[in-house]
Protein backbone atom coordinates (compact mmCIF):
# COMPACT_ATOMS: atom_id res chain seq x y z
CA UNK A 1 0.00 0.00 0.00
CA UNK A 2 1.67 3.95 -1.20
CA UNK A 3 1.63 5.72 1.58
CA UNK A 4 0.04 9.07 1.27
CA UNK A 5 2.32 11.99 1.05
CA UNK A 6 1.46 14.68 2.93
CA UNK A 7 2.25 18.60 2.72
CA UNK A 8 4.26 20.36 5.40
CA UNK A 9 3.09 23.65 6.17
CA UNK A 10 5.23 25.83 7.63
CA UNK A 11 4.10 27.41 11.12
CA UNK A 12 4.77 30.36 11.90
CA UNK A 13 6.58 31.03 15.67
CA UNK A 14 3.99 32.37 18.31
CA UNK A 15 6.76 35.61 19.14
CA UNK A 16 6.42 37.08 15.62
CA UNK A 17 2.30 36.55 14.58
CA UNK A 18 1.91 38.50 11.21
CA UNK A 19 -0.97 41.51 10.95
CA UNK A 20 -3.70 40.91 9.82
CA UNK A 21 -3.59 41.66 6.52
CA UNK A 22 -5.15 40.46 3.41
CA UNK A 23 -2.06 38.93 1.60
CA UNK A 24 -1.68 37.04 4.72
CA UNK A 25 -5.32 35.11 4.47
CA UNK A 26 -5.87 32.07 2.73
CA UNK A 27 -9.23 33.35 1.19
CA UNK A 28 -9.53 37.88 0.08
CA UNK A 29 -11.79 40.07 2.11
CA UNK A 30 -14.79 41.27 -0.47
CA UNK A 31 -15.41 44.87 -0.72
CA UNK A 32 -18.86 44.28 1.47
CA UNK A 33 -16.57 42.99 4.37
CA UNK A 34 -14.23 45.90 3.93
CA UNK A 35 -17.31 48.66 3.91
CA UNK A 36 -18.97 47.08 7.00
CA UNK A 37 -15.06 46.64 9.22
CA UNK A 38 -13.49 49.70 8.49
CA UNK A 39 -15.38 52.50 6.58
CA UNK A 40 -17.14 55.16 8.03
CA UNK A 41 -19.81 56.99 6.17
CA UNK A 42 -18.23 60.40 6.18
CA UNK A 43 -19.81 63.70 4.31
CA UNK A 44 -17.00 63.93 1.78
CA UNK A 45 -17.65 68.45 1.07
CA UNK A 46 -18.29 68.44 5.02
CA UNK A 47 -14.97 67.31 6.06
CA UNK A 48 -13.57 69.75 3.01
CA UNK A 49 -15.71 72.88 4.44
CA UNK A 50 -14.45 71.75 8.12
CA UNK A 51 -10.91 71.28 7.65
CA UNK A 52 -11.00 75.13 5.85
CA UNK A 53 -12.75 76.50 8.39
CA UNK A 54 -10.50 74.98 11.56
CA UNK A 55 -7.43 76.18 9.65
CA UNK A 56 -9.07 79.26 8.96
CA UNK A 57 -10.01 79.80 13.09
CA UNK A 58 -6.28 78.83 13.00
CA UNK A 59 -5.09 81.76 10.53
CA UNK A 60 -7.38 84.57 12.69
CA UNK A 61 -6.22 83.30 15.87
CA UNK A 62 -2.84 83.39 15.08
CA UNK A 63 -2.89 86.85 13.26
CA UNK A 64 -4.60 88.52 16.53
CA UNK A 65 -1.95 87.19 18.55
CA UNK A 66 0.71 88.95 16.35
CA UNK A 67 -1.45 92.21 15.94
CA UNK A 68 -1.36 92.21 20.01
CA UNK A 69 2.03 91.96 20.17
CA UNK A 70 2.94 94.74 17.34
CA UNK A 71 0.08 97.15 18.97
CA UNK A 72 2.10 96.51 22.22
CA UNK A 73 4.73 97.77 20.75
CA UNK A 74 3.43 100.78 18.99
CA UNK A 75 2.26 101.93 22.31
CA UNK A 76 5.98 102.32 23.10
CA UNK A 77 7.29 104.03 19.68
CA UNK A 78 5.26 104.55 16.50
CA UNK A 79 7.68 103.58 14.12
CA UNK A 80 8.94 100.64 16.15
CA UNK A 81 4.97 99.46 15.81
CA UNK A 82 4.82 99.65 12.03
CA UNK A 83 8.63 97.94 11.87
CA UNK A 84 6.79 95.02 13.82
CA UNK A 85 3.94 95.11 11.79
CA UNK A 86 6.26 94.02 8.60
CA UNK A 87 7.67 91.79 10.71
CA UNK A 88 4.69 90.17 12.29
CA UNK A 89 3.44 89.80 8.69
CA UNK A 90 6.41 88.34 7.46
CA UNK A 91 5.96 85.75 10.30
CA UNK A 92 2.42 84.94 9.44
CA UNK A 93 3.70 83.93 6.17
CA UNK A 94 6.30 81.86 7.13
CA UNK A 95 5.36 80.10 10.35
CA UNK A 96 1.33 79.37 8.98
CA UNK A 97 0.70 80.16 5.49
CA UNK A 98 3.47 78.05 4.37
CA UNK A 99 3.38 75.06 6.16
CA UNK A 100 -0.60 74.71 5.49
CA UNK A 101 -0.45 75.33 2.14
CA UNK A 102 2.32 72.11 2.12
CA UNK A 103 0.40 69.85 4.73
CA UNK A 104 -3.06 70.76 2.52
CA UNK A 105 -0.23 70.08 -0.71
CA UNK A 106 0.44 66.68 0.31
CA UNK A 107 -1.76 63.75 -0.76
CA UNK A 108 -3.60 61.14 1.58
CA UNK A 109 -4.72 57.66 1.08
CA UNK A 110 -8.58 56.86 0.01
CA UNK A 111 -10.22 54.29 2.51
CA UNK A 112 -13.53 55.31 3.18
CA UNK A 113 -14.77 53.93 0.09
CA UNK A 114 -17.96 51.52 -1.67
CA UNK A 115 -18.19 49.07 -4.64
CA UNK A 116 -18.31 51.67 -6.94
CA UNK A 117 -15.42 53.76 -5.75
CA UNK A 118 -12.97 51.02 -4.65
CA UNK A 119 -11.34 50.39 -7.58
CA UNK A 120 -10.60 54.26 -8.51
CA UNK A 121 -9.20 54.51 -4.65
CA UNK A 122 -7.25 51.52 -5.12
CA UNK A 123 -5.63 53.15 -8.44
CA UNK A 124 -4.91 55.98 -6.10
CA UNK A 125 -3.25 54.69 -3.40
CA UNK A 126 -0.44 52.55 -5.48
CA UNK A 127 0.48 55.89 -7.43
CA UNK A 128 0.54 57.72 -3.79
CA UNK A 129 2.78 54.37 -2.38
CA UNK A 130 4.70 54.94 -5.53
CA UNK A 131 5.44 58.49 -4.72
CA UNK A 132 6.13 58.01 -1.36
CA UNK A 133 8.54 56.05 -2.12
CA UNK A 134 10.35 57.68 -5.06
CA UNK A 135 11.01 60.73 -2.03
CA UNK A 136 12.31 58.54 0.11
CA UNK A 137 14.81 57.01 -2.42
CA UNK A 138 15.81 60.88 -3.94
CA UNK A 139 15.75 62.60 -0.56
CA UNK A 140 17.91 59.40 0.88
CA UNK A 141 20.53 59.71 -2.27
CA UNK A 142 20.24 63.41 -2.66
CA UNK A 143 20.88 64.48 1.10
CA UNK A 144 23.33 63.17 3.66
CA UNK A 145 23.04 62.24 6.75
CA UNK A 146 19.58 62.93 6.57
CA UNK A 147 19.22 59.96 8.94
CA UNK A 148 15.22 59.97 8.56
CA UNK A 149 15.04 56.40 6.90
CA UNK A 150 17.03 53.22 6.88
CA UNK A 151 19.09 53.13 4.45
CA UNK A 152 19.21 49.40 3.81
CA UNK A 153 15.57 48.86 3.65
CA UNK A 154 15.10 52.04 1.37
CA UNK A 155 17.76 49.96 -1.28
CA UNK A 156 15.68 47.59 -1.20
CA UNK A 157 12.88 49.69 -1.82
CA UNK A 158 14.68 50.90 -4.73
CA UNK A 159 15.10 47.64 -6.55
CA UNK A 160 11.22 46.67 -6.09
CA UNK A 161 10.33 49.84 -7.89
CA UNK A 162 12.87 49.40 -10.80
CA UNK A 163 11.21 46.17 -11.12
CA UNK A 164 7.93 46.91 -10.78
CA UNK A 165 7.52 44.37 -7.84
CA UNK A 166 4.20 45.96 -6.13
CA UNK A 167 4.11 43.36 -3.25
CA UNK A 168 8.51 44.19 -2.45
CA UNK A 169 7.06 48.27 -2.59
CA UNK A 170 4.42 47.48 -0.02
CA UNK A 171 6.42 45.16 1.66
CA UNK A 172 9.56 47.70 2.63
CA UNK A 173 6.98 50.62 2.85
CA UNK A 174 5.38 48.50 5.80
CA UNK A 175 8.93 47.98 7.29
CA UNK A 176 10.10 51.71 6.97
CA UNK A 177 6.95 53.12 9.18
CA UNK A 178 7.31 50.40 11.38
CA UNK A 179 10.87 51.23 12.12
CA UNK A 180 13.13 54.03 11.22
CA UNK A 181 10.11 55.78 10.37
CA UNK A 182 8.08 55.93 13.62
CA UNK A 183 11.58 56.39 15.82
CA UNK A 184 12.62 59.68 13.29
CA UNK A 185 8.42 60.81 14.02
CA UNK A 186 9.34 60.22 17.93
CA UNK A 187 12.23 62.23 17.94
CA UNK A 188 10.35 65.06 15.65
CA UNK A 189 7.78 65.05 18.03
CA UNK A 190 10.65 65.41 21.14
CA UNK A 191 11.90 68.43 19.66
CA UNK A 192 9.13 70.32 19.42
CA UNK A 193 7.88 69.58 22.52
CA UNK A 194 11.12 71.10 24.03
CA UNK A 195 10.68 73.98 21.67
CA UNK A 196 7.02 74.84 23.15
CA UNK A 197 8.65 74.21 26.68
CA UNK A 198 11.35 76.86 26.23
CA UNK A 199 9.45 79.49 24.07
CA UNK A 200 6.67 79.35 26.99
CA UNK A 201 9.61 79.29 29.55
CA UNK A 202 11.03 82.82 27.91
CA UNK A 203 7.85 84.54 26.79
CA UNK A 204 6.03 84.96 29.83
CA UNK A 205 3.12 86.27 28.36
CA UNK A 206 -0.06 84.99 27.39
CA UNK A 207 -0.82 85.77 23.46
CA UNK A 208 3.06 85.13 22.58
CA UNK A 209 2.11 81.77 24.32
CA UNK A 210 -0.57 81.31 22.15
CA UNK A 211 0.89 82.34 19.19
CA UNK A 212 3.87 80.18 19.96
CA UNK A 213 2.05 77.22 20.10
CA UNK A 214 0.49 77.57 16.76
CA UNK A 215 3.63 78.07 15.03
CA UNK A 216 5.38 74.96 17.00
CA UNK A 217 2.26 73.02 16.12
CA UNK A 218 1.69 73.45 12.65
CA UNK A 219 6.03 73.22 11.90
CA UNK A 220 5.57 70.15 13.90
CA UNK A 221 2.11 68.51 11.70
CA UNK A 222 4.15 69.78 8.18
CA UNK A 223 7.47 67.80 9.49
CA UNK A 224 5.91 64.67 10.19
CA UNK A 225 4.09 64.56 7.13
CA UNK A 226 6.75 65.46 5.15
CA UNK A 227 8.48 62.37 6.81
CA UNK A 228 5.85 60.16 6.23
CA UNK A 229 5.19 61.59 2.81
CA UNK A 230 1.23 61.97 2.83
CA UNK A 231 -1.32 63.61 5.19
CA UNK A 232 -3.97 62.49 7.21
CA UNK A 233 -7.47 62.75 4.85
CA UNK A 234 -9.90 65.53 5.39
CA UNK A 235 -11.73 64.41 8.45
CA UNK A 236 -9.00 63.17 10.65
CA UNK A 237 -6.95 66.48 9.66
CA UNK A 238 -9.87 68.69 10.67
CA UNK A 239 -9.47 66.82 13.60
CA UNK A 240 -6.04 67.85 14.34
CA UNK A 241 -6.17 71.52 13.76
CA UNK A 242 -9.05 71.43 15.91
CA UNK A 243 -6.65 70.42 18.50
CA UNK A 244 -4.04 72.70 17.47
CA UNK A 245 -6.97 75.17 18.79
CA UNK A 246 -7.54 73.66 21.60
CA UNK A 247 -4.15 73.71 22.83
CA UNK A 248 -3.56 77.30 21.41
CA UNK A 249 -6.57 78.42 23.88
CA UNK A 250 -4.73 76.01 26.71
CA UNK A 251 -1.92 78.14 26.36
CA UNK A 252 -3.30 81.56 26.34
CA UNK A 253 -5.28 80.55 29.44
CA UNK A 254 -2.56 79.89 31.57
CA UNK A 255 -0.36 82.82 30.44
CA UNK A 256 -3.29 84.48 32.35
CA UNK A 257 -2.81 82.42 35.10
CA UNK A 258 -0.52 83.51 37.84
CA UNK A 259 0.05 79.47 38.94
CA UNK A 260 3.73 80.25 40.21
CA UNK A 261 2.13 83.14 43.10
CA UNK A 262 -0.34 80.80 44.43
CA UNK A 263 2.07 77.99 44.92
CA UNK A 264 4.58 80.48 46.94
CA UNK A 265 2.19 81.81 49.24
CA UNK A 266 1.95 77.83 50.31
CA UNK A 267 5.38 77.86 51.12
CA UNK A 268 4.62 79.37 54.47
CA UNK A 269 6.76 81.82 56.66
CA UNK A 270 9.99 80.54 54.71
CA UNK A 271 9.73 82.71 52.20
CA UNK A 272 7.42 85.54 53.03
CA UNK A 273 10.20 87.61 54.69
CA UNK A 274 12.53 87.11 51.73
CA UNK A 275 10.77 89.11 48.53
CA UNK A 276 13.43 88.85 46.27
CA UNK A 277 13.53 85.25 46.97
CA UNK A 278 9.77 84.15 46.57
CA UNK A 279 9.50 86.66 43.79
CA UNK A 280 12.31 84.13 42.07
CA UNK A 281 10.74 81.11 42.82
CA UNK A 282 7.42 82.59 41.74
CA UNK A 283 8.93 83.24 38.15
CA UNK A 284 10.41 79.49 37.82
CA UNK A 285 7.39 77.62 38.81
CA UNK A 286 5.35 79.97 36.23
CA UNK A 287 7.69 79.33 33.81
CA UNK A 288 8.30 75.64 34.61
CA UNK A 289 4.74 74.93 34.48
CA UNK A 290 3.77 76.56 31.49
CA UNK A 291 6.75 74.79 29.64
CA UNK A 292 5.52 71.86 30.91
CA UNK A 293 1.87 71.91 30.04
CA UNK A 294 2.78 73.38 26.08
CA UNK A 295 5.49 70.50 25.69
CA UNK A 296 2.39 68.14 26.56
CA UNK A 297 0.14 70.29 24.25
CA UNK A 298 2.50 69.88 21.57
CA UNK A 299 3.27 65.91 22.34
CA UNK A 300 -0.52 65.05 21.96
CA UNK A 301 -0.96 67.00 18.30
CA UNK A 302 2.62 64.49 17.44
CA UNK A 303 1.25 61.76 18.50
CA UNK A 304 -2.05 62.69 17.20
CA UNK A 305 -0.54 63.13 13.91
CA UNK A 306 1.26 59.40 13.44
CA UNK A 307 -1.77 57.70 14.57
CA UNK A 308 -3.96 58.97 12.06
CA UNK A 309 -1.35 58.50 9.45
CA UNK A 310 -0.76 54.62 10.42
CA UNK A 311 -3.96 53.74 10.81
CA UNK A 312 -4.67 54.95 7.45
CA UNK A 313 -1.62 53.55 5.84
CA UNK A 314 -2.86 50.14 7.41
CA UNK A 315 -6.12 50.11 6.01
CA UNK A 316 -5.19 51.31 2.09
CA UNK A 317 -2.73 48.41 2.51
CA UNK A 318 -5.97 46.28 3.26
CA UNK A 319 -7.99 47.72 0.85
CA UNK A 320 -5.38 47.08 -1.87
CA UNK A 321 -6.05 43.24 -1.01
CA UNK A 322 -9.44 43.46 -1.26
CA UNK A 323 -11.34 41.16 -3.84
CA UNK A 324 -13.50 43.10 -6.17
CA UNK A 325 -13.75 40.78 -9.09
CA UNK A 326 -16.87 39.08 -7.30
CA UNK A 327 -18.53 42.92 -6.82
CA UNK A 328 -17.87 43.47 -10.56
CA UNK A 329 -19.68 40.10 -12.17
CA UNK A 330 -22.39 40.81 -9.18
CA UNK A 331 -23.04 44.46 -10.63
CA UNK A 332 -22.83 43.25 -14.65
CA UNK A 333 -25.34 40.12 -13.35
CA UNK A 334 -27.83 42.89 -11.74
CA UNK A 335 -27.31 45.15 -15.16
CA UNK A 336 -27.86 42.53 -17.14
CA UNK A 337 -31.16 41.39 -15.10
CA UNK A 338 -32.59 45.04 -15.07
CA UNK A 339 -31.92 45.11 -19.02
CA UNK A 340 -33.98 42.32 -19.49
CA UNK A 341 -36.82 43.29 -17.33
CA UNK A 342 -37.16 46.99 -19.13
CA UNK A 343 -37.39 44.59 -22.61
CA UNK A 344 -40.34 42.35 -21.16
CA UNK A 345 -41.89 45.92 -19.57
CA UNK A 346 -40.94 47.45 -23.13
CA UNK A 347 -42.90 44.62 -25.09
CA UNK A 348 -46.24 44.58 -22.61
CA UNK A 349 -47.79 47.81 -23.88
CA UNK A 350 -47.32 47.00 -27.15
CA UNK A 351 -48.78 43.75 -26.98
CA UNK A 352 -51.57 45.34 -25.37
CA UNK A 353 -52.24 47.77 -27.90
CA UNK A 354 -52.41 44.97 -30.72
Amino acid sequence: MKKRSQAIVPVEPESAPRPETPSSSAQKMTIYEYEQRYVKHQNVRGAKLLIWGAAALIGVFLFVMLALLALRVYDINEYAGYAMMAVCLLIYILVFVVPLVKILRTGYFVTNVNAFTARKAQRHNKKLRHSIADKMIDLSARVDGVGWYDSQIVGRLAIAMKTGDEEGVKRNLSELYRGSVKKSAKSLIFKGAMKSAAYSALSQTAHIDAALIVVVNMQLIKDIVFLYGFRPSDAKLAKIFVQVIANSLVAYGLGNVNIGGSVVRTMGEAVRGIPILGSAIAAIIDSSVQGLVSAALTTVIGYQTIKYLNHEYRLQDILDGVSLEDTDVEIEETCAELETELKKKKKRPLADAG
